[in-house]
C-alpha cells in the first residue's frame, strides 16, 4: 500500500516522462497550431484578391505581432503572480493581479488606438512607396491595430485560466476566435466584396469572440478568482510586479517583428516587383504553422525540467530533454519534407503567381534545411529556461531571429542578389544551433555535472502544488 507521502506525489516527478511530456505538451501544442492560424488565415484568402493584397497583409505583421506580445507578455506576468498567490494562500492578492492585469489590458487597447490611427501609414510608407499596398495595408491594419482591445483582453483570460491550470479552457477560448475568423473571411472579402477590410474585420469579429468566450469560461468555471470591477483601480506596486516578469517576455516575441520589418525592407528594395517579399512572407506563415507546435512542445518541457532540477533527479532531467528533441525533430522534420517535395502546393495555398513560383520553389527547398536545426534549438533554449539560465535562452532567440538573420540577408543581398538572400535563414539557424551546442556544455559543466547521478527515491512535494506556470517563473526569477 502507498504511504501518505507517496500519494501526494507530484506527477512530475514520479509519472513516466513519455506520457508526461505527451499529455502536458498535447494541449498546449493545439492551442499553438491554432493561434498560428490568426497568422495564415487572412492571407490565404487574401491572396485570391491580388499578390499586392497578399503583401499589404503581410506588411501589417511586425505591428500586429507588437500587439500579440504586448498582450501575451503582460499575460505572462499576470498568470505568473496569480499562480504564486494562490500557492500562497492570498486569493484576494490573485484576485487584485487579476483585475490589474484586465485595466492593463484595456489601457493598452486604448494606446493601440492612437498608433493605429497615427501610425498606420507612416508605418506603410516606411516600407513600400507602391500605392495599392498601403491603401489596402492602411486600410487593414487600421482596423486591427484601433481595436486590437479585443485580441490583448482575450490573451489576458485565456492567461487567467492557465494560471490555475485550466489549459483546456484557454485552447477552446482560441479555437472559437479562429472558427469565427475562418468562417468570415470569405463572406466579408467575397460575399460582401469588402475585400483586405473584410479580412480585417473577420480577424477582429473572431478576437472579439475570442474575448467574450474567455470572459464567461473564467466566470463559469475559474473559481479560485474573482474579477470585480472594484479591484481593477490601478495599483503601481501590482503593475510593476507583472511587468517585471512581462517585458522579457514582450521584448522576446516582440524581436519576430523587427525581424520581418527589416526582411520585407530587403527584398522590397532590391526586388522591384515585390514578389520575393510575398515569397518571404508565404514561407513566414508556414513556418510558424509548423514552429508554434515544437514551442507548444518546449513550454510543456520547462516546468517538468524545472521541478526534476529541484528535486535533483538529473535522469529525468535528461530524459525530457531528448524526448523534447526528439519530439522537435519528428514534427519538423514534416516541415523539410513539405518544403522540398511540395513547394509548389503550399505556395500555391497563397494563389501564388508563376512569378513567385519561379521564385518562391527554389527559396523553399534551400530554407528548407533550417528547420533541422531549429528542432534543436527550441528545445535546448527552453531547457536553460528550467535551470536558471535566461540570458542563454534570449542569446539564441536573438541569433536564430536577428543578429545573425538580418545582417546576412543584408549582405548576401546586396553583394550577390535577393535569391542569395534566403540562404541567410538556414545559416542563422545553424549558427543558433551551435551556440546551443555551447550552451549545453555550459550548462553541463556548471550545473549538471554538479548534480548527484543516482536519482533521489521520493520526490518531495509542497503541500499546494505549484501550477506549471508558476514554477517556469520560479526558475526565472
Amino acid at each position: 500500500m502507498q504511504n501518505s507521502n507517496t500519494r501526494k506525489e507530484n506527477k512530475m516527478g514520479v509519472m513516466p516522462i513519455n506520457k508526461l511530456l505527451l499529455t502536458m505538451a498535447l494541449p498546449l501544442m493545439i492551442s499553438m497550431l491554432v493561434q498560428a492560424l490568426y497568422n495564415i488565415v487572412d492571407s490565404v484568402f487574401v491572396g485570391k484578391i491580388s499578390q499586392d493584397a497578399f503583401n499589404a497583409v503581410s506588411l501589417a505583421f511586425p505591428l500586429q505581432n507588437i500587439i500579440i506580445a504586448i498582450g501575451s507578455g503582460t499575460g505572462v506576468g499576470v498568470n505568473a503572480l496569480i499562480a504564486r498567490s494562490l500557492g500562497e494562500k492570498d486569493p484576494e492578492k490573485a484576485n487584485r493581479y487579476a483585475a490589474n492585469g484586465v485595466f492593463l489590458g484595456l489601457a493598452s487597447g486604448f494606446i493601440m488606438l492612437f498608433i493605429g490611427l497615427f501610425v498606420s501609414e507612416p508605418f506603410f510608407k516606411s516600407q513600400t512607396d507602391n500605392p495599392v499596398i498601403i491603401e489596402n495595408g492602411v486600410k487593414y491594419l487600421k482596423i486591427c491595430t484601433c481595436l486590437s482591445v479585443f485580441i490583448i483582453v482575450q490573451c489576458l483570460f485565456e492567461r487567467l485560466l492557465q494560471s490555475t491550470g485550466k489549459t483546456i479552457l484557454s485552447m477552446y477560448t482560441q479555437g472559437i476566435g479562429a472558427i469565427v475568423n475562418i468562417i468570415f473571411d470569405p463572406i466579408f472579402i467575397f460575399g460582401f466584396k469588402m475585400g483586405v477590410a473584410g479580412a480585417a474585420w473577420a480577424t477582429v469579429l473572431g478576437q472579439f469572440c475570442g474575448m467574450i468566450a474567455g470572459f464567461l469560461l473564467n466566470e463559469k468555471f475559474n473559481k479560485e478568482i474573482s474579477l470585480k470591477l472594484k479591484a481593477m483601480k490601478p495599483n503601481l506596486r501590482f503593475i510593476g510586479n507583472i511587468y517585471k516578469i512581462g517585458i522579457p517576455s514582450i521584448l522576446m516575441i516582440s524581436v519576430g517583428s523587427v525581424m520581418t520589418y527589416m526582411m520585407n525592407k530587403l527584398f522590397l528594395s532590391i526586388e522591384p516587383t515585390e514578389t520575393a517579399t510575398a515569397v518571404f512572407n508565404a514561407y513566414f506563415k508556414l513556418q510558424s504553422f509548423v514552429v508554434m507546435p515544437v514551442i507548444g512542445l518546449a513550454h510543456a518541457l520547462l516546468p517538468i525540467v524545472s521541478y526534476n532540477y529541484g528535486a535533483k533527479n538529473k535522469a529525468r532531467m535528461l530524459e525530457a530533454y531528448k524526448l523534447g528533441v526528439l519530439y522537435a525533430l519528428a514534427v519538423l522534420s514534416l516541415g523539410v519534407l513539405a518544403m522540398l517535395f511540395i513547394p509548389e502546393l503550399l505556395l500555391k495555398m497563397f494563389s501564388a503567381s508563376d512569378e513567385m513560383l519561379k521564385i518562391g520553389i527554389p527559396a523553399f527547398q534551400i530554407i528548407a534545411v533550417s528547420f533541422l536545426f531549429t528542432s534543436y534549438g527550441i528545445p535546448t533554449s527552453n531547457f536553460f529556461q528550467a535551470v536558471g539560465n535566461g540570458v542563454l535562452s534570449m542569446l539564441l532567440s536573438l541569433v536564430r531571429q536577428l543578429a545573425v538573420l538580418v545582417p546576412v540577408a543584408y549582405l548576401l543581398g546586396y553583394t550577390i542578389g535577393y535569391q542569395a538572400s534566403w540562404w541567410a535563414i538556414p545559416i542563422a539557424e545553424s549558427t543558433a544551433a551551435v551556440v546551443a551546442v555551447f550552451g549545453w556544455f555550459y550548462i553541463k559543466r556548471r550545473i549538471l555535472d554538479k548534480l548527484p547521478n543516482e536519482a533521489p527515491q521520493v520526490v518531495p512535494v509542497a503541500e499546494t502544488v505549484e501550477t506549471l506556470e508558476e514554477q517556469a517563473v520560479n526558475v526565472e526569477e
